[in-house]
């Protein structure tokens, strides 16, 4: 008999003293359960992902001081833990992404990662150099094959790389697979992971122990969902989603397989994606703002549905004491979206100033008339009343040490549609992600068993009110149809062509597709955003500023 543990954490990039000391902890609560072996996820002791820290010596130097500790606590049980190394091959990158072997205060094994994603906001291929070398590792008994990531990921119609780990490491009998992950939410990776460890399962007739990362680095959200699954495909037990957890198995081995008993799931459960987007997102925030060093948000509430998801978001992550609601009305503000406001304020209970901006905007307007004399009012002015609500909440927040919510979404992102320095300031973009039917959506299921976003909030002609009586389907087409052409195109990269064979008005996929590569330049300057997509705005999407494709 061997009993395993599994141990989801969120790990902070970097910060090798606080992840040490969480694995150690996990380490010791697994001695106390008689565990004979517990794991962790992929880089644990240095976060995931590191990016370019991976280029210092010193940060390689304490990773390698954080393995040597964890493994002198490794005394009556073993670990499994992710951490970089260097590569003493003389050849190739200089460093290997390795899950270590633990045993005996030793390290008995080293398992190098051999398939390195470099697509989307993968880059691994920057930093590591891939296993060729393949072997199994044997424990009490039990023969082990450890995998890191993507290593499983390989088992599909159209393999990526050339080879499959798996497939060289079955030659070696094992009797069960470990594979531990750093794998980022998105609404589609919970239902493809789960269906790449099935397959995985049944192609091997292997058990399978999958650790994943939780938490939230930068824009990237990881939701956990660990998990054991049995040889025939089935996920048998999964761990908390959006939370740490750890769970302890017993695991039996017979003369024709392995048994794992202490598991008390029936079946895994379907995830509600509204659920999982809303749990995400408030992840997102709550660990940006904790490992920045921050506990309190500030955004502008213009009335609309964008700002008014995001105050709910931000309560839900930081509590309602730590979110500050400033409303900057100007002459063009209707009643309604002070009204609503406040009406959303009072919902979510949080606190709320009322500045009107019109004083400040004529005060620009004053600098600016031997300039602007004799031209009409138009865009400039228009931007120069998002630039003075901007120049505000910027004040607001650097005195009062704040973080500021943007509240742009990926609709408005794509073309063009906010003003630099203007409502596109912040530290963070919490819904940039989001198209706006997306935040329609979510703003419902919300609002599901009692109206905490107002309705008139929801049910509004959305409008930035700059100018009389504005819009926003003056300058776009309705959302349904917009969205659906930048869905297409960003995240499935649907070419023109394509794209009217799927029934789109020729002039607005042209005019459409044209504002989204005329405005990459402003989303290079844009907050960072929390990413719950397979392809959202930042570093998963590497296009040119000044090319020209469609243009």
């Amino acid at each position: 008999m061997l009993k395993i543990s599994l141990s989801q954490l969120s790990f902070h990039t970097g910060n090798f003293e606080g992840n040490t000391a969480k694995i150690i902890a996990a380490i010791d609560k697994a001695k106390e359960l008689g565990s004979d072996l517990i794991i962790f996820s992929e880089l644990a002791t240095c976060g995931y992902p590191a990016r370019d820290f991976l280029e210092f010596s010193d940060f390689i130097e304490q990773a390698k001081k954080s393995i040597q500790t964890i493994a002198s606590h490794c005394i009556n049980i073993a670990a499994i833990v992710g951490s970089p190394r260097e590569n003493d091959l003389g050849k190739g990158k200089s460093l290997f992404n390795s899950a270590y072997f633990l045993a005996d205060g030793q390290i008995k094994h080293i398992t190098d990662k051999t398939l390195l994603p470099n697509y989307d906001i993968f880059d691994e291929y920057r930093y590591f150099e891939p296993n060729k070398h393949f072997e199994i590792i044997e424990y009490k008994t039990y023969k082990i094959a450890l995998t890191i990531c993507e290593d499983l990921w390989n088992e599909v119609d159209s393999p990526m790389y050339p080879c499959n780990p798996m497939d060289e490491l079955i030659k070696f009998s094992p009797d069960f697979i470990v594979n531990i992950a750093a794998s980022p939410y998105s609404k589609s990776q919970i239902s493809e992971r789960r269906q790449v460890l099935k397959s995985n399962a049944k192609k091997y007739k292997l058990p399978i122990f999958y650790v994943n990362h939780i938490g939230a680095q930068t824009h990237l959200i990881f939701d956990g969902g660990s998990c054991i699954t049995d040889k025939n495909g089935s996920i048998k037990y999964e761990l908390a989603y959006f939370k740490e957890d750890f769970k302890q198995v017993e695991v039996n081995k017979n003369t024709e397989s392995i048994s794992i008993s202490g598991l008390n799931q029936n079946e895994v459960e379907e995830r509600n994606l509204l659920q999982d987007l809303e749990s995400a997102l408030v992840l997102g925030i709550k660990q940006y703002f904790e490992k920045l060093g921050f506990t309190k948000a500030i955004l502008g509430l213009s009335g609309g549905i964008d700002s008014a998801i995001v105050s709910y978001l931000a309560c839900q992550a930081l509590g309602k004491d730590n979110v500050w609601a400033i409303l900057l009305p100007s002459q063009f503000s209707s009643e309604h979206s002070i009204s609503d406001s406040l009406k959303l304020v009072e919902n979510l209970g949080i606190k709320h100033e009322i500045i009107p901006i019109e004083s400040t905007f004529q005060s620009f307007l004053t600098s600016l008339e031997p300039y602007y004399k004799d031209t009409p009012f138009g865009l400039a002015e228009e931007n120069l009343q998002s630039r003075t609500r901007g120049v505000i909440l910027m004040g607001l927040a650097n005195k009062f040490g704040h973080i500021l919510l943007n509240t742009s979404n990926k609709s408005e992102l794509a073309v063009g549609y906010g003003t630099l320095y203007g409502d596109m300031c912040g530290g963070i973009s919490v819904i940039g992600d989001l198209y706006k039917t997306e935040i329609f959506a979510l703003c419902r299921y919300i609002n599901r068993e009692q109206e905490i976003i107002p309705e008139n909030i929801i049910t509004k002609a959305p409008s930035a009110e700059l100018r009389p009586n504005q819009k926003d389907s003056d300058s776009l087409p309705d959302y349904e149809v917009l969205d659906a052409i930048l869905y297409q195109y960003i995240e499935e990269q649907k070419s023109p062509s394509e794209l009217l064979k799927l029934g789109h008005d020729k002039e607005l996929v042209q005019k459409t597709l044209r504002m989204v590569n005329m405005n990459e330049w402003k989303r290079w300057q844009a907050p960072p955003v929390l990413r719950v997509s397979k392809k959202a705005f930042g570093p998963g999407r590497r296009v040119p500023i000044s090319g020209k494709y469609l243009s």
